[in-house]
């Protein structure tokens, strides 16, 4: 399996954003209840990898339709603002059977 790709971060002030790219070598999503990004942080300078794109390493949103064993399956993902936090766009919960 292959992680999934970070095919773009819009949240240039994370310490592994270069241009808009995840420079990360695996990033972190979810704290159970919410879909952000647990790898961003703010730091004076920049880090990472700057050769490679980041991936998606775990993701801790078992109620997301890409999840499967705490792994994502999106075949790529997304990370921006949204509302005053730092999130994968890409997170879609389940829909609950009716």
């Amino acid at each position: 399996m292959e992680m999934p790709a970070v095919t773009e971060c819009a949240v240039e002030p994370c310490a592994y954003n270069r241009g808009r790219d995840c420079h990360a070598l695996a990033i972190t999503v979810g704290n159970v209840r919410h879909a952000h990004c647990d790898t961003f942080f703010v730091a004076p300078s920049k880090g990472g990898d700057s050769s490679s794109s980041g991936r998606v390493g775990a993701c801790k949103m078992s109620d997301c339709t890409h999840n499967v064993d705490f792994e994502c399956q999106a075949p790529n993902i997304t990370v921006g603002f949204q509302q005053n936090g730092v999130d994968c766009l890409t997170y879609q919960p389940r829909q609950s059977a009716r």
